[in-house]
C-alpha cells in the first residue's frame, strides 16, 4: 500500500493535527443502497464511520495524520480490512491503524451476556501495526500493538517496555503513546478488568521520562481525562457504539453519540485536544 504506514511527518507550522478514531467494529460491508428501515448495528457502524470521517475533515481544521487504535472490526474477515484501508487511503491524510482485541479475537454468542460469550483467536491482519515509531521536527509518536490473541484483555509486555525504554532514552522529543487498551482504570470494573496488563509496571518504568507527555487509547468506548506522572492520558469515543461510564456491569450508553478526538501538539511540547460527536 502506498505511503502506508507513514514514518514522518512534517507542517509548515511545525504543529501537528491528530485526528483519533477508533473501535469502529465493522462487519462485512453493506450495500450503499440498504433500506434505511432495515439497517442494523452492521450498516450503523459502517455508515458511522464514513459519517465521522466526512464530518470531522471537513471542520476548519487542517488534518496532518490520522490515528486508528484498534478494534478496526467486529469478526476478522479481510473484507473488512479491504474496505476500511481503502476509505482510509481515499481521504489522501496520512494514517496508521493498531490492533485491538476484536482484531486477533472473534466473539461467539453476540446475543449473549458478556462473560457468557466464546473467544476465538484469530491472526492479525498483516497492515496492522505492531511497535511503529511516527518522528516530527517537534514530536516522537509511538504506536503500540496492546492485543492479546485469543483475549478481550491486553498486555503492555516486558518487550514493549524495553522498546520504549531504548526509545524515549534515544529522543528527548515530546512523546506520544498509542496502544489500543487504557493504562489507567476508567472506574468501569467491567471494562477494567480487561484493560492492559502489567499497566502498574508500565508506569515504573516510565517515570524517568518527562517528555512523555500524552497517552492515547481506545478499548473502553467512552470519553475521560486522567492524569499520572506528569502524562495526560485520554481515553476516546468509539465511531460507533459507546459503553456507559462508571458502570460496574456492561452497559450501552444510549444516549451518547458517536465520537472522534481532535490532539493538536505544538512545537512547543503543549498538547491541545478535545472530543466531538457525529451530527444527528
Amino acid at each position: 500500500m502506498p505511503n502506508y504506514p507513514v514514518n514522518k511527518i512534517s507542517t509548515s507550522d511545525e504543529q501537528i493535527n491528530i485526528l483519533q478514531i477508533t473501535d469502529l467494529h465493522l462487519s462485512t460491508p453493506v450495500a450503499a443502497d440498504t433500506d434505511s428501515s432495515h439497517v442494523n448495528e452492521v450498516g450503523d457502524c459502517q455508515r458511522n464511520f464514513e459519517a465521522v470521517l466526512q464530518q470531522a475533515l471537513s471542520e476548519d481544521i487542517r488534518c496532518d495524520l490520522i490515528i486508528v487504535t484498534g478494534d478496526l472490526v467486529s469478526k476478522v474477515k479481510p473484507a473488512t480490512y479491504d474496505h476500511i484501508f481503502a476509505v482510509l487511503q481515499a481521504t489522501q491524510i496520512p494514517f496508521v491503524c493498531i490492533a485491538g482485541n476484536h482484531d486477533v479475537t472473534d466473539e461467539n454468542g453476540e446475543d449473549l451476556p458478556f462473560f457468557q460469550r466464546t473467544l476465538i483467536a484469530q491472526p492479525a491482519d498483516s497492515r496492522l501495526l505492531s511497535r511503529h515509531i511516527i518522528e516530527s521536527d517537534h514530536w516522537q509518536l509511538l504506536l503500540l500493538d496492546s492485543s492479546i490473541t485469543g483475549k478481550v484483555a491486553g498486555e503492555i509486555t516486558t518487550t514493549d517496555i524495553d522498546w520504549l525504554c531504548k526509545r524515549l532514552e534515544a529522543c528527548d522529543k515530546p512523546a506520544l503513546i498509542a496502544p489500543h487498551h487504557h493504562l489507567i482504570p476508567v472506574d468501569s470494573d467491567w471494562i477494567d478488568t480487561h484493560m492492559a496488563q502489567n499497566a502498574e509496571t508500565f508506569w515504573e518504568y516510565m517515570a524517568p521520562f518527562e517528555h512523555l507527555q500524552v497517552i492515547i487509547s481506545g478499548h473502553t468506548h467512552q470519553e475521560q481525562i486522567r492524569h499520572r506522572q506528569g502524562v495526560t492520558v485520554y481515553s476516546t469515543p468509539s465511531t460507533c457504539y459507546q459503553f456507559k461510564p462508571y458502570s460496574h456491569d456492561f452497559a450501552y450508553d444510549e444516549a451518547c453519540l458517536p465520537g472522534y478526538r481532535w490532539l493538536q501538539l505544538a512545537n512547543n511540547g503543549k498538547v491541545a485536544s478535545w472530543i466531538e460527536r457525529l451530527d444527528t
